[in-house]
C-alpha cells in the first residue's frame, strides 16, 4: 500500500487522481488532501478517503472546513503554510495538481521529503526547472510526469539510451480555433476558448491549450525533464489527440504512446510506476479512429510558441515572466476584461519590460513572478482603459 497526499484535490487532475484512489482502496493510504477554497468538495473527498489531514489554502474557509469534518477525526487547517506542510508529511507519492505558482512552494516541500512527486503543475518547472531539478538531485527525489504528452515521452524514452534520443515530438490537438479564420479570432469569447474539442480540463488550462501557450509550457517543461537540447524538441498538431507524443531514436525508429484522450491513463501511470494499474477509461478503437492527421502548427495563429520557444532558448528568468504574464493575462480574458488576441500581447510586452538576473532560489523565482505579474497587470490596465 502507498501512502499518497494530493495537492489541489478538488481540480480537475486532483479529481480524476482521486477517482482512482477510491476504485482501489486498498493500494493507497491517503496522508492529505488539499484546495483553494472549496471546502465542501474537499471535505467529502476527505471523509470518502478516510484522509489524515485536509488543507484548505484559504484561511478564512478554515472554521466551514472543521464544521464540516466535526466528529470524523481528520485533521482540518488552513493557510498557504498549511499546504506546503500537508506536501512535506512524508507521503510516498504526493501528486502536484495546483494551478500556477500557488503551487511552487508545495512542490518544493514534498520534493525535499525525498520521496516520488507526481508533477501536474506546469508552473514547477517553467518557472523555476533549475532550481527544482537542483533539489531533487539534492533530496534523491524522484520526478514523474503527470501531463499526457510527458506521461507519453517517459514511458516511451528508454533511460539506458537517453543518449541515443534524436527528437522529442510534442502533439497538439490545436485547441479549438485550429480552422477559425483569423479575422475573426478577435471576437472570441471565454465560453468559446474553454470548450476544448478532445479534453475534459480547467478553464485556465483550456484557454491555455486554445492559444498553444500550453504547448509552449510543455516545450519547456520537456526541456527540464528530460535529457535533450532544445532543438531537439518539436511540436506537431495531430487532431485526434491519440497519439500523446513520440521518441525518435538515432537509427530512425520512432516511440509512440497512444490511447484514448483520458487524464487518468498519465495519472494512474504516475501513481503505479514502476508498476501499472488499472483504469476505466474507454479504450483506443484504431478501427473507429480510422485515420491519424499531423500538420505543422501555424505560429502566426499561435504566437505564443513563438514567444515560449524564445523564453527557452534565452533561459534565465524568461520562462518565469513568460508564465507569469500569461496568468495575468488568461485570468483577464476569462473576466472579460481584455480579448483573446491580447493574450500574446500581454506577454510579449512584459518580456520586452523585464529582463532580470536568472534567479537562483525560489524565493528569487517568486520575486520574478511578482514582479512580472504586476508588470502585466499595468499591461492589461492600459487595454480596459
Amino acid at each position: 500500500m502507498k501512502t499518497i497526499t494530493v495537492l489541489g484535490a478538488t481540480g480537475s487532475v486532483g479529481t480524476s487522481t482521486l477517482d482512482l484512489i477510491e476504485r482501489s482502496p486498498d493500494a493507497f493510504r491517503v496522508v492529505a488532501l488539499t484546495a483553494n477554497s472549496d471546502v465542501e468538495r474537499l471535505a467529502s473527498a476527505a471523509l470518502r478517503t478516510r484522509a489524515r489531514r485536509a488543507v484548505v489554502a484559504d484561511e478564512a474557509r478554515l472554521p466551514a472546513l472543521r464544521d464540516a469534518l466535526a466528529g470524523s477525526g481528520i485533521e482540518a487547517a488552513g493557510g498557504d503554510a498549511a499546504v506546503a506542510e500537508a506536501a512535506a508529511m512524508g507521503a510516498d507519492v504526493t501528486v502536484a495538481a495546483i494551478v500556477g505558482c500557488a503551487g511552487l512552494r508545495p512542490a518544493m516541500a514534498a520534493v525535499e521529503q525525498g520521496g516520488t512527486l507526481a508533477l501536474a503543475n506546469k508552473e514547477a518547472l517553467v518557472s523555476a526547472g533549475d532550481v527544482m531539478n537542483a533539489a531533487v538531485q539534492r533530496s534523491g527525489a524522484t520526478l514523474l510526469p503527470v501531463d499526457s504528452e510527458h506521461s507519453a515521452i517517459f514511458q516511451c524514452l528508454d533511460a539506458r539510451l537517453a543518449g541515443r534520443v534524436s527528437r522529442i515530438v510534442l502533439t497538439a490537438s490545436g485547441g479549438p480555433f485550429r480552422d477559425r479564420p483569423l479575422e475573426d479570432m478577435r471576437a472570441i469569447t471565454p465560453a468559446q476558448a474553454v470548450a476544448h474539442p478532445n479534453w475534459s480540463m480547467g478553464a485556465k488550462i483550456s484557454v491555455d491549450s486554445a492559444t498553444m501557450m500550453n504547448k509552449g509550457l510543455e516545450l519547456i517543461e520537456a526541456y527540464h525533464l528530460f535529457p535533450v537540447a532544445s532543438e531537439q524538441i518539436e511540436i506537431v498538431v495531430h487532431r485526434q489527440s491519440v497519439i500523446h507524443s513520440m521518441v525518435e531514436y538515432v537509427d530512425g525508429s520512432v516511440l509512440a504512446q497512444l490511447g484514448t484522450p483520458d487524464m487518468r491513463t498519465p495519472i494512474a501511470y504516475a501513481l503505479a510506476w514502476p508498476d501499472r494499474m488499472a483504469t476505466p477509461g474507454e479504450r483506443l478503437d484504431l478501427v473507429r479512429v480510422g485515420r491519424l492527421d499531423f500538420e505543422a502548427p501555424d505560429q502566426e495563429r499561435f504566437p505564443a510558441l513563438r514567444l515560449a520557444r524564445e523564453a527557452l532558448e534565452a533561459g534565465g528568468a524568461r520562462p518565469a515572466i513568460l508564465n507569469a504574464a500569461n496568468e495575468v493575462a488568461v485570468d483577464a480574458f476569462l473576466k472579460g476584461r481584455v480579448g483573446y488576441l491580447e493574450i500574446a500581447a500581454i506577454v510579449a510586452d512584459t518580456l520586452e519590460r523585464f529582463d532580470p538576473l536568472a534567479p537562483s532560489s525560489l524565493d528569487a523565482v517568486l520575486d520574478v513572478d511578482r514582479e512580472a505579474r504586476a508588470l502585466a497587470e499595468e499591461r492589461v490596465k492600459d487595454r480596459v482603459a
